[in-house]
């Protein structure tokens, strides 16, 4: 299932102002920065910037569907270092890093980031999937 070097990406996307709508009411996350230009612009942005909670759950959907029924999501980590605005063009991928065969599963350890449609990383990150171990 897993080798090192292996990568997979979600493909590009956009995420504007209906996504951000949806994913704020379910998280509670009306955040002028996030729904507003004006907002963003006084915080120091060129307008609104995408939620960081949903960056992350757009790199859990990517490893959620690149994983098999039985795969599991064990840990994940980002670090928002540039902003990503209403309607850019963005990308979620990741790469294996190292492969860990355990008595019950295997574990293998990910690079993971959001990369703009220039590919600068706006959030790179870490995370370690599992699957069963073949008996």
């Amino acid at each position: 299932m897993f080798s090192v070097g292996q990568e997979v990406a979600a493909g590009p996307r956009s995420s504007g102002f209906p996504e951000w709508n949806r994913f704020a009411a379910v998280n509670d996350e009306f955040v002028p920065i996030h729904m507003d230009d004006d907002a963003g612009r006084a915080a120091g942005y060129p307008g609104a910037i995408i939620m960081g909670r949903l960056q992350w759950s757009y790199v859990h959907r990517l490893l959620r569907e690149w994983l098999p029924p039985e795969g599991r999501i064990e840990a994940v980590a980002l670090r928002f270092r540039a902003p990503t605005l209403r309607n850019a063009v963005f990308d979620v991928k990741a790469r294996v890093l190292a492969v860990r065969p355990g008595t019950e599963r295997v574990f293998a350890d990910l690079e993971v980031w959001v990369e703009d449609g220039d590919g600068v990383v706006s959030a790179p990150g870490t995370a370690t999937v599992s699957v069963p171990a073949q008996r």
